[in-house]
């Protein structure tokens, strides 16, 4: 069940959530944090429903802020979906017009779930420096996503220049099962790695995140190789007993080579915003390995590690 609440109020929109909650004999104590989507109408969609299955691992008071006519007079349109609807959340659509729309902190402010940490997501193309947005600045973890920029590398960099203590990027995010696979097959015996190779799309920023782990960690350097995608294509990592090669062509299953042994399948998808941003939702400190590798970045695409 939906209830829309035309030009309303904060006031009027947070009894119209204790009201719900007492009608499904429910509180807000089992909401673990606020999730803050900071979209536009054409992203809301999709983005809202991302957040509703990650929130079926993490119980969220969801609260999408949605721009609109900036020229229009101040006012607030909420829909507000009830537990059961939007998973064992509650999802709050508050679309703001006018100058409302450029000071959404004063309109989510009491909104947030008392003594729970703030986590924004903004799905489009997010703030240069997260942590002095006027949201940013509410929330323990800030997350963003490079990929949606029209520029995808030179937005992750900018970001980078920022970094702050709880910001991430799902760029990051979706490297999850590559880092995974790659360090696994170097728990076994594979010798001293002396080079390595990332090939993927033009403009991926992951693959630049990539290639910046792998160098900081294995002390190395990088080569970045360009493919027709989709996504991220192959690692290589050179040893002085061969090579070790993940290769994935058509973003589903990769094929994992090593030299003298027979080649393995390993599921191997890409990742939805659901499944990347529930990750994010499972830890609320600061990661560190991110910003290891984040720092790392700007040197290497300056040309002190990172070629092609």
């Amino acid at each position: 069940m939906t209830l829309y609440l035309p030009r309303t109020t904060t006031s009027q929109i947070t009894e119209a959530l204790m009201a719900e909650r007492l009608s499904v004999g429910g509180g807000a104590m089992n909401m673990v944090l606020t999730l803050v989507i900071v979209t536009d109408e054409a992203d809301h969609y999709d983005a809202v429903r991302a957040a509703t299955e990650a929130g079926r691992e993490h119980p969220s008071r969801v609260v999408a802020l949605i721009r609109r006519d900036p020229g229009a007079e101040p006012a607030i349109d909420a829909e507000i979906r009830r537990p059961g609807t939007s998973g064992p959340g509650e999802a709050v659509l508050l679309r703001l017009y006018g100058p409302l729309g450029e000071h959404p902190d004063s309109v989510l402010t009491p909104l947030l779930v008392p003594d729970a940490p703030v986590v924004v997501w903004w799905p489009g193309q997010g703030p240069a420096d997260p942590a002095a947005d006027p949201v940013g600045k509410l929330a323990q973890r800030r997350i963003t996503d490079a990929l949606r920029a029209p520029d995808p590398v030179a937005d992750l960099m900018e970001r980078v220049a920022h970094y702050r203590p709880g910001d991430t990027d799902l760029t990051w995010t979706r490297l999850t099962p590559w880092r995974s696979l790659l360090a696994s097959a170097m728990d076994q015996p594979c010798g001293w790695v002396t080079s390595a190779r990332v090939t993927a799309e033009s403009h991926y920023p992951s693959a630049e995140l990539l290639a910046a782990w792998l160098s900081e960690r294995l002390e190395v350097t990088v080569e970045r190789g360009i493919s027709d995608g989709p996504g991220l294509t192959e690692v290589r990592l050179t040893t002085d007993q061969g090579d070790i090669t993940v290769s994935r062509v058509d973003g589903r299953v990769a094929t994992l080579s090593r030299t003298g042994q027979p080649d393995q399948t390993v599921a191997l998808a890409r990742r939805g915003a659901a499944l990347a941003l529930a990750e994010e939702l499972r830890r609320l400190d600061a990661d560190e390995t991110y910003a290891s590798a984040a720092r790392h970045l700007g040197p290497m695409l300056a040309g002190s590690g990172v070629e092609g």
